[in-house]
């Protein structure tokens, strides 16, 4: 397998695939795209991804664009740590969260983009719109967490643990206030060791 990913690391969409890949122990190589130059539509990669984004995946003589499509296919196809609950209810959940993280909180991306994770904190306050979509972010995740579980869905890890951690250390890493709860939650999965090779590659 060969996963297409920016030539920085700081996708966060990128890093779910990747630390996917890791869960499910298949060996794969990383391909870095500098994406600055325009590298994401170049024609040979164009014909790889449909929506000329990374990550993309080939496998074998398949190839998918898409995280969460990605993360899905690969828990579908291959044997290991699933990616996703068994049980149908929680398994909806856990796509649900990940559609959520993918189509909402543009100020806290825009204002708090992947680069605090990784680069260092902006000196920056929240804008007030910011303000409002981490107070729905944390109402949803305290929500999420209500049962009490280390997880989204309880005792059960998921892919979806992964993305929401990042959604909440885009915060928690650039300093700005969290409730303890969900910081020990997002601390958590930045241990985790797929996580970590993540986290810890050299960056330009």
């Amino acid at each position: 397998m060969e996963l297409y990913v920016d030539s920085n690391y700081v996708s966060p969409y990128a890093m779910s695939v990747f630390v996917a890949l890791h869960e499910k122990k298949l060996p794969f190589k990383t391909i870095l795209l500098d994406l600055a130059s325009g590298a994401a539509s170049a024609p040979q990669f164009a014909k790889l991804s449909i929506t000329h984004r990374v990550p993309t995946l080939v496998d074998g003589d398949f190839s998918l664009s898409e995280s969460s499509a990605i993360t899905e296919y690969l828990d579908e196809t291959y044997p290991g740590q699933a990616l996703y609950p068994v049980e149908k209810k929680n398994r909806a959940r856990a796509r649900q969260v990940q559609a959520w993280l993918r189509s909402d909180f543009m100020p806290i991306r825009s204002e708090r983009s992947t680069l605090v994770l990784f680069y260092g904190p902006s000196a920056i306050p929240l804008s007030a719109e910011a303000q409002i979509a981490a107070q729905k972010l944390f109402a949803g995740a305290s929500e999420l967490l209500s049962h009490g579980g280390p997880y989204v869905c309880g005792k059960e890890w998921c892919i979806a643990d992964v993305d929401l951690a990042i959604m909440l250390n885009r915060l928690v890493l650039n300093g700005d206030a969290v409730p303890e709860h969900l910081v020990n939650f997002a601390s958590r999965q930045w241990e985790r060791a797929s996580v970590r090779l993540w986290v810890d590659q050299e960056r330009a």
